[in-house]
């Protein structure tokens, strides 16, 4: 990654439990592109630095729908902890085909570093997620460098590799309907085909259930899955998450919740199971 991005520019501020929602843009470093992320400091940053949770959000989406649907705020308020939302990629690059699908190109990154032509030169989720806007927040707001990562569906495959393969980065992960096993279902076939080629191979480095096999760090796995999710066996595969981690010791919690969908109602009513355990890990507890 080239030098640290630009200085973040403000686009809109809301009060909101005592704290603020906000939004910036900048310039990005690892995408080469404009990017903007959301960020909700909770009243106790005004007196002193708080710990950050990073949410990875899924396809189609953008860094508003974590921030107007899931309802985590106030429960953020309490705890004292930030929460910061990215985009889901690169946006105006006018590569051909990027806005072809929803499942490919823009609003669908994967949080992988491409390397295949002409995504390469933008489309490099992985590094402004993990490096990049890191180093961008601790630089700029009232934060620690206390971290814990938790994503929806495509953002829940971001979320667990991202603490896989970066031990000791994250204090704690967790997911709601991630797409566990990628180089195993249509979208992730069709991302990482696209993104890296057809050395499939090469794809297994950006593959939970292939990275839980050698993983350095056993950070507990908090992962709620709906079994109404219309999704849910052709795309997101908890079974095989469920049998890399037995099958390599890592502690997994796996709640199938019946009747939940995919949508942000699912992660609503959840989402403060998943910020009461990364309040715990982040010592807000």
């Amino acid at each position: 990654m080239s030098e640290l991005s630009t200085t973040p520019e403000l686009i809109a501020s809301n009060k909101c439990f005592g704290g603020w929602l906000k939004r910036y843009k900048h310039q990005s470093a690892s995408t080469g592109t404009e990017m903007v992320f959301a960020i909700y400091l909770p009243p106790q940053a005004q007196s002193k630095p708080v710990p950050v949770l990073y949410w990875l959000s899924g396809l189609t989406c953008t860094d508003e729908n974590f921030t107007q649907k899931a309802g985590a705020q106030r429960l953020a308020a309490e705890l004292g902890m930030a929460i910061v939302c990215p985009d889901t990629s690169p946006r105006g690059t006018n590569h051909p085909g990027e806005h072809d699908s929803y499942d490919f190109g823009s609003a669908a990154g994967f949080y992988v570093n491409a390397t295949q032509a002409p995504w390469a030169e933008n489309y490099r989720m992985y590094d402004y997620v993990v490096d990049e806007l890191p180093a961008l927040i601790e630089e700029n707001f009232p934060v620690t460098d206390q971290r814990s990562i938790s994503g929806h569906s495509m953002g829940g495959h971001g979320a667990l590799i991202c603490a896989l393969k970066n031990p000791g980065r994250y204090q704690s992960v967790s997911a709601f309907a991630p797409i566990s096993n990628p180089i195993n279902c249509p979208w992730g076939e069709k991302a990482l085909g696209g993104y890296l080629g057809n050395d499939r191979e090469s794809w297994k480095a950006w593959d939970s259930c292939e990275l839980i096999a050698t993983a350095e760090e056993r950070l507990p796995l908090l992962v709620d899955q709906g079994e109404a999710d219309n999704f849910l066996s052709e795309q997101l595969k908890p079974e095989a998450l469920q049998q890399a981690c037995e099958s390599a010791g890592h502690p997994l919690e796996l709640r199938m919740q019946p009747g939940y969908d995919h949508s942000y109602f699912f992660i609503a009513t959840f989402i403060g199971d998943h910020l009461e355990h990364h309040a715990k890990a982040l010592g807000l507890k």
